[in-house]
This record gives C-alpha cells, sequence and structure tokens, in this order.
C-alpha cells in the first residue's frame, strides 16, 4: 500500500488551526498523499470542478453519510485488495455531493452514520488512511 497513489479531492478551506495541524502530522506520516483543496461553491459548479479532477484510471471513493460503513481493518483489506490501483477520494462540501457524482463512484464510503464538518471528515478520513497503511504492514498504530 503506497500513500503516493492516493489523493483527495476536498471541497472547502481547513479554517481551524487544530485540523490543519492534525492533518499536517499525518501528512507527514503518509508521503505523497495528496489533497486538493476545490472552491465552496454550488452543486453543480462543484460537481463540475470534481469532474474535471478526475482521472480516467483512478477508483473513485466518495464519503458520504448514506454511504458503505466499513471499520478500520476492512477499510485496511478493501485498500490492500485494491493493489497497485490509483485512487482518489472525494469529500463534498455543505450540500452534499452531486448524484451525477454518486453514480461514477466505485464506493460511497461512510465515516460514521453521523454528519461531520467537512473539516473533521478530512482529518477523519487521512487518519483512517495511516491506520490501514499500518494495519497492512504489521505496525503498532491499531490495536483491536
Amino acid at each position: 500500500m503506497n500513500p503516493s497513489r492516493y489523493r483527495i479531492l476536498a471541497i472547502g478551506k481547513i479554517r481551524k488551526k487544530w485540523i490543519s495541524e492534525g492533518l499536517e502530522l499525518y501528512l507527514k506520516r503518509l508521503p505523497g498523499l495528496t489533497i486538493t483543496e476545490l472552491k465552496d461553491s454550488s452543486p453543480q459548479k462543484e460537481a463540475d470542478a470534481i469532474q474535471t479532477q478526475l482521472k480516467n484510471n483512478e477508483t473513485l471513493i466518495i464519503l458520504m453519510e448514506e454511504g458503505r460503513p466499513l471499520a478500520s481493518i476492512p477499510f485496511a483489506e478493501y485498500l490492500k485488495a485494491l493493489g497497485s490501483k490509483r485512487l482518489v477520494f472525494v469529500i463534498g462540501g455543505a450540500n452534499g455531493i452531486a448524484p451525477e457524482i454518486k453514480k461514477m463512484a466505485d464506493l460511497c464510503l461512510s465515516l460514521s452514520p453521523m454528519t461531520f464538518p467537512h473539516e473533521i471528515a478530512r482529518l477523519l478520513l487521512v487518519e483512517q488512511i495511516y491506520r490501514a497503511t499500518t494495519i497492512i504492514h504489521g505496525g503498532p498504530y491499531h490495536r483491536s
């Protein structure tokens, strides 16, 4: 599992310092993982911005509360099963993700049945990618 094969497209900017600091911590541990921030706007403009960023060779995973819930170990197993495929995770804005983007998704993933602000969802996703990496490599970070 190589974090340089992963990238995150996220609507909106991080405004809270403590979230930025948390993201910096995990991004140092995940060299190559990139996050691209897209301007928050109308759902259609956000969908257009997401579509222009997508690449043909990527597996599209969108985060949404009604998506498929995966615990940390099954999430790690899912990522491992994808082998060397390139992945793009999409985190929508306040209005969620447009239906046309949902239809394109290879996986609709739920971090929780609860709703989180996009900033917190971004931090949770990056932490879970790090956790999955340590699970796959047998590191001590995850305790089951």
